[in-house]
């Protein structure tokens, strides 16, 4: 094992040098620069322009542009925002509590929903419900969570006037802070959900089929214990894997949402910042959206191997 996380971590460690390359050359190589707004604008001569790139180091060529920023941000300097004039750092993380709040509640939302259901469609099997929950999770897959979210605003707070559909982060107290986080954490975990699903349903299908699950049957334990005891003990450990590999996936999630629902979070501030080329805050979320994909890969093979003793990896 030890040999393999040495292996895994190096190859990590090249896997995200080579995003954050590619990301900052996709960023740099983008027309337009943070001046751009000033372009039409009198007040602000072309000389000065000139001077102002200059001084941020945007008229050097991208790779003394990309060393630069690599250099600063493995030393956790994260630059400065053009727009907001403090530090990037501040910047993200004075977000970052409100995508955490809707991710999390979203993530937990998914498996509240999604584990029961897949259980039990599996049990039942080619039953109504089963179908039905069938219906549920192609759905979840097919529809895109903007359609998705827009749909909840039009029902919700167009027509019934129920919800809030603009998050406002100077909003206080735990009912007013649920009432416009409900859409946002329902639109990002049932999307979750349908996925986990249909995983939980194919892994238990596999496992009730199994030798030990008969034996246990003929021994004469009551089904529920025959379940819950025996049959998704087991179905659950590739599942616990795949929760592992769904945390990155709700916060790019969360990218989306965000826009929709205009929370002030990291997502939010990703498009601000690709719209007016802050090239640092993108890189500084992209950067840890990809460091977060790759750990938690890391995660879920280290998991697989502990949950299951039959996995070594050697």
């Amino acid at each position: 094992m030890g040999r393999y996380l040495i292996r895994r971590a190096i190859i990590s460690i090249i896997t995200l040098i080579a995003i954050s390359m590619v990301v900052y050359s996709i960023l740099a190589l983008a027309p337009g620069d943070p001046l751009s707004g000033f372009a039409n604008n009198p007040n602000v001569p072309p000389e000065l322009r000139e001077r102002i790139r200059k001084t941020m180091g945007l008229d050097d060529p991208i790779h003394v542009q990309y060393l630069r920023w690599a250099s600063a941000y493995v030393q956790g300097d994260w630059l400065q925002s053009y727009s907001a004039k403090i530090p990037v750092r501040d910047y993200v993380m004075a977000r970052l509590p409100t995508t955490l709040a809707i991710s999390g509640s979203a993530f937990l939302l998914s498996i509240l929903v999604a584990v029961p259901i897949g259980v039990l469609s599996a049990i039942k099997q080619y039953s109504l419900f089963d179908q039905a929950a069938t219906t549920f999770a192609f759905l979840g897959f097919s529809i895109p969570t903007f359609f998705s979210g827009i749909l909840l605003i039009l029902v919700f707070s167009v027509y019934f006037g129920w919800l809030p559909f603009v998050y406002d982060s100077e909003v206080s107290g735990f009912l007013p802070n649920l009432k416009q986080s409900i859409m946002p954490i329902t639109v990002l975990g049932l999307a979750g959900a349908a996925q986990l699903m249909r995983f939980v349903r194919a892994s238990m299908l596999e496992t009730i089929s199994q030798d030990y699950v008969r034996t246990a049957r003929a021994k004469g334990l009551r089904e529920q214990s025959v379940v819950v005891l025996h049959a998704m003990r087991n179905a659950l450990i590739p599942v616990v894997t795949v929760l592992a590999l769904q945390v990155p996936e709700i916060f790019g999630g969360a990218i989306i949402t965000e826009q929709i629902f205009r929370i002030p979070g990291i997502g939010r501030a990703l498009i601000d910042g690709i719209y007016s080329k802050e090239v640092p805050v993108v890189m500084a979320i992209t950067f840890g959206i990809a460091v977060l994909v790759v750990l938690f890969n890391v995660i879920a093979d280290i998991l697989y191997a502990v949950l299951d003793p039959r996995i070594r990896y050697s």
